[in-house]
């Protein structure tokens, strides 16, 4: 989908004066189609979570009233898993330590080498690191996977890595977020920008918390977000 100025200004909760002034910067992605300025869904919510700026929930609420019903953060954490003390030396190293750690149901025959490739790919086009030393490596395209169940894997690493982040800090936590269609990989991009402006959620972070208490925090912040997309007023941690 093509989203207007006004669009892009009612999922990011700025004003329409503040797209414009990141257009003329070329801070933000954009294209200008007909004079007119347009914005990809995937390649907003993506800057956004770069910049730390929480999407409105009615992004969630779009998506929720589809009869599909969309995965949980916490249940394509379960999916993927939480690992430690992941190796390597540099962005493309670690990239391939993390691939190594995933594994997929047998049905899904996923390329590992391919998907290597696909994620270095999408590094060359900018990095996905989000500050405060994480980074969300993804496919930009889900369907070339052809995977069935979205899945995330939450990687820390042995040795933090320049990986191009905004704010200049070297990474040592990966989330490694795989879907099979660009609704779900929009969703969970969503809820994990969400799951990162939570003060407790960063916290255990940054301490390599144990999977137990990383998945109770996570079903906390995601009844939360529930809350939040509904109306409710619930504030972050």
């Amino acid at each position: 989908m093509q989203l207007s100025v006004r669009d892009a200004a009612n999922i990011l909760k700025v004003p329409t004066k503040d797209i414009y002034d990141w257009i003329k910067q070329e801070a933000i992605p954009f294209y200008k189609i007909n004079e007119e300025y347009r914005f990809n869904r995937v390649e907003l919510l993506e800057w956004a979570s770069s910049r730390r700026i929480l999407a409105s929930p009615e992004v969630f609420l779009e998506a929720e009233t589809e009869d599909e019903r969309l995965p949980s953060l916490l249940e394509s954490l379960k999916a993927g898993g939480i690992f430690y003390h992941v190796g390597g030396n540099d962005k493309a190293s670690v990239l391939r330590a993390v691939i190594d750690t995933l594994s997929f149901p047998e049905e899904e025959e996923v390329d590992k080498d391919f998907l290597y490739q696909v994620l270095l790919a999408r590094e060359a086009l900018g990095s996905t690191c989000v500050g405060d030393g994480v980074a969300i490596p993804h496919v930009r395209n889900p369907v070339v996977l052809h995977v069935t169940n979205p899945s995330i894997w939450l990687c820390f690493l042995d040795h933090p890595i320049d990986f191009g982040a905004p704010d200049g800090l070297p990474v040592n936590i990966l989330f490694t977020l795989i879907s099979p269609t660009v609704r779900d990989h929009l969703h969970l991009l969503s809820r994990l920008s969400f799951a990162l402006l939570d003060k407790t959620f960063k916290a255990a972070l940054k301490r390599q918390a144990s999977q137990e208490e990383l998945m109770e925090t996570v079903s906390s912040i995601e009844m939360a977000q529930t809350a939040l997309a509904s109306g409710s007023a619930v504030p972050i941690r």
